[in-house]
């Protein structure tokens, strides 16, 4: 028992020192090849966020653990909405421009109801993740041009420049990148793969299942990277880094997370997804996804008050699982 919670301790600690060097090591190598602060925080600060959860999905396919591969992506975008820009918005209101409650939250929620019209019949496929796969490619292009667009605009150095050149320190030395991006890899990989193994480990000895492992403490361990740079961000009063960081993670977890893990091998849910409960976790997605929306649609701002609100409403989700399983 103690062996395996050590374990999923050195396991979350891999994910997130691994996270943190890859995105290190790739923004510098991207920057001295001279890629834009604006294109870095667009690719790989977004993504690198996310590449706990994408190791951890994967390798769960792999072994066939389907459950943990779908809850960690669902819990993840719970808790990167309810836990994380709740308790961001608690201490420090954040204030963003008109496109995030226009654009990016309608873009995260149509994605969402996708994901729930195509997991209906208890599996996500190859083809279906191939859509996937091209989605997130179609958005990330979308947002490079949306962006090159507006390059000119007052703004836009205050947006990146923040994030690729103070938040992320720069290496110049080419031996110091590259070893950061191998360090990277290997230790986000192997720490997933001890993660899975004890938290599989610590399911057998509570008799809970994959699917409440996966949407708790696996899907709050690959969020740390977010928590890191969403808190680092709106302390830096960069609020729009912050919110956009979570928005961006949350659909990079649907379409390139689960796309992969579905592209790699096809994931199938035990026992149907209507009878397995995952239904009502989509439904819970969906609702606190759509929180920011209807609490930003007016003043574009979310208060101390609206973050208690996501933090209750995280904290009766865990509340339900929990007793759920008992």
């Amino acid at each position: 028992m103690i062996l395996a919670l050590v374990l999923f301790v050195i396991g979350l600690l891999m994910l997130y020192y691994g996270a943190e060097w890859l995105v290190k090591g790739a923004s510098s190598i991207a920057r001295s090849f001279g890629l834009t602060p604006m294109v870095i925080g667009l690719t790989v600060v977004a993504f690198g966020t996310s590449v706990p959860e994408l190791v951890v999905s994967v390798i769960s396919s792999l072994q066939q653990k389907s459950m943990i591969a779908v809850g960690n992506v669902v819990g993840s975008n719970i808790c990167n909405i309810a836990l994380i820009l709740g308790l961001v918005s608690l201490f420090i209101p954040i204030k963003s421009n008109s496109s995030v409650v226009k654009r990016d939250i309608p873009i995260m929620l149509g994605i969402s109801l996708c994901l729930l019209l195509i997991s209906l019949n208890s599996q996500i496929g190859r083809l279906e993740g191939a859509t996937m796969v091209g989605g997130i490619i179609l958005y990330t292009w979308f947002n490079y041009r949306f962006v090159m667009k507006e390059k000119y605009a007052a703004s836009e150095e205050n947006y990146t420049s923040e994030l690729a050149g103070d938040e992320i320190e720069y290496i110049s030395s080419r031996v110091k990148q590259i070893t950061l991006i191998v360090a990277g890899i290997v230790f986000v990989v192997s720490g997933a793969e001890i993660l899975i193994d004890s938290a599989v480990k610590i399911m057998k000895i509570f008799e809970v299942s994959e699917k409440f492992i996966g949407l708790t403490i696996v899907a709050f361990g690959t969020s740390l990277p977010e928590l890191a740079v969403s808190v680092v961000a709106a302390m830096r009063k960069e609020m729009d880094i912050s919110l956009g960081n979570l928005l961006g993670s949350n659909i990079f977890n649907i379409l390139g997370v689960l796309g992969t893990a579905s592209l790699v091998r096809p994931i199938l849910i035990p026992g149907g997804f209507i009878q397995s409960g995952l239904l009502i976790d989509y439904l819970v997605m969906m609702f606190i996804s759509f929180l920011p929306w209807l609490m930003m649609r007016k003043k574009y701002m979310l208060t101390k008050k609206n973050g208690v609100i996501l933090l209750s409403g995280y904290v009766g989700y865990i509340a339900y699982l929990t007793i759920k399983a008992l």
